[in-house]
């Protein structure tokens, strides 16, 4: 396997990065300085493995259904080229032994390489989450053509808002649980360069959470846009909290319809939505702008994290593959109550949650609905399951208005590919494709 530095000079991040050393980046020294370090480097520890083992017996989370003692002494001693080790992995989960709604993750990515050093333990993680998807047999496939929804329209009389989102890592920069100040900021400055350059209808404004005013933080609040500094243990335990808001803010498009988050959870977080029911025309600003987004970033010899195995990468594997969430707030006070009400989601495969979030109750009968998969299926798949299954619970609600029965949907069949019998190679930097609707 060729080293990182290796990898580093062949991949064209290299152009962003090299011409950053003359004008006298700290970042790219500082990344040029420690890409030597080859996947895997030994830890020194000054206890066995079997002392350090975490106790998991009253867990239940991911990584806690798959840590085991020997898959621990065989990780434990090894750190990924930034330094970042297995402990420091799956803290999080450590620290949080279940949450009251969902079985979590349990364990996060400092960086890409994370989810090749780590990967006896991530695997069946990942397989866990992500409906069997196998990430060492199996590949993800990508497709932002918003013109093959189908029905995307729903009724508004149910529907309030429509939203999707996905994340995006820029290449050979620590993800936020490992990331130093210097490198967050360096994300900030690529990202941030890069929005400059959108025009039309997704040009928009950076508002930096440590520079803006008090004026500005009070609209972005009015607008639901402003994310505070994370309080859930969930995310303070895996390091997100640090350095807050050093090198933090939002961007978003005049119109408001289309919003990036810059070092949140992740590096980026890309957000389109509307009030009403058109998802279709929100997945088609989403792809156009994502896109675009893409393509500025390249241009300044930058790029976005993604294998073909695992999609793109991103701080929890939760969200590999697409990182795509397509939601809606929607009004279900009949339905809510039906005691079949969380079959059919399961059936559906989708979610619910608060309006306010995955921690929040759900108030006067409107839920959040979203897609539960995120790897093994496309950006189109996603959304096309959501639009059919957001569908079927409107046409239910409707039902019950009416006084009569509504029905369990069968089990929707995931679309994933064909596993091929042959393992694939191990994680390299592989540029992201780049699909477009046909003109």
């Amino acid at each position: 396997m060729a080293t990182s530095f290796s990898r580093l000079l062949s991949s064209r991040r290299n152009l962003g990065i090299l011409s950053l050393v003359g004008a006298g980046s700290v970042t790219a020294a500082f990344l040029l300085h420690r890409e030597h370090v080859t996947a895997g480097v030994p830890v020194r520890r000054r206890y066995p493995a079997s002392a350090e083992y975490p106790d998991l017996r009253k867990h239940n989370n991911c990584m806690a259904s798959s840590l085991t003692p020997a898959i621990y002494s065989k990780l434990c001693d090894k750190a990924t080229p930034n330094g970042y080790t297995l402990d420091e992995a799956i803290q999080t989960g450590v620290d949080n032994p279940g949450h009251p709604f969902i079985k979590t993750v349990g364990m996060v990515a400092g960086d890409e390489e994370s989810y090749e050093v780590f990967a006896d333990l991530l695997d069946p993680i990942i397989k866990e989450r992500h409906n069997g998807y196998d990430p060492r047999t199996m590949t993800h496939p990508t497709d932002l053509d918003a013109s093959k929804i189908q029905s995307g329209q729903f009724d508004d009389r149910y529907v309030l808002s429509s939203r999707v989102r996905t994340g995006r890592s820029i290449r050979g920069l620590s993800l936020p649980p490992a990331c130093t100040r210097a490198e967050r900021r360096e994300v900030e400055r690529v990202v941030v360069d890069a929005l400059s350059g959108l025009k039309g209808d997704l040009k928009g404004k950076y508002y930096s959470l440590t520079q803006m005013t008090e004026q500005e933080q009070q609209q972005l609040i009015d607008d639901h846009f402003l994310f505070d500094k994370p309080v859930s243990p969930l995310l303070t335990c895996a390091g997100m909290a640090r350095d807050w808001p050093d090198a933090r803010g939002i961007w978003h498009n005049n119109e408001k319809t289309f919003l990036i988050w810059v070092n949140e959870e992740d590096h980026t977080r890309v957000i389109s939505m509307e009030k009403g029911g058109n998802m279709k025309r929100v997945f088609e600003r989403f792809c156009r702008g994502l896109k675009e987004v893409e393509h500025l970033i390249q241009e300044r010899g930058w790029e976005f994290m993604w294998n073909p195995r695992l999609g793109y990468i991103l701080t929890c594997p939760s969200n590999l593959g697409t990182g795509l969430r397509a939601g809606v707030h929607v009004k279900l006070p009949l339905l809510s109550k039906d005691a079949r009400f969380s079959k059919i989601l399961d059936n559906l495969r989708l979610q619910k949650r608060g309006t306010g979030g995955v921690d929040t109750a759900a108030v006067g009968g409107v839920f959040d609905i979203s897609n539960l998969d995120r790897l093994g299926q496309s950006e189109v798949q996603l959304v096309q399951t959501v639009v059919d299954g957001v569908n079927y619970l409107i046409e239910c609600e409707k039902r019950l208005e009416k006084g009569q029965d509504i029905k369990v949907p069968p089990p929707h069949q995931t679309v994933q590919v064909d596993p091929d019998p042959r393992p694939l190679p191990m994680l390299t930097p592989t540029t992201p494709p780049h699909p477009h609707p046909p003109t």
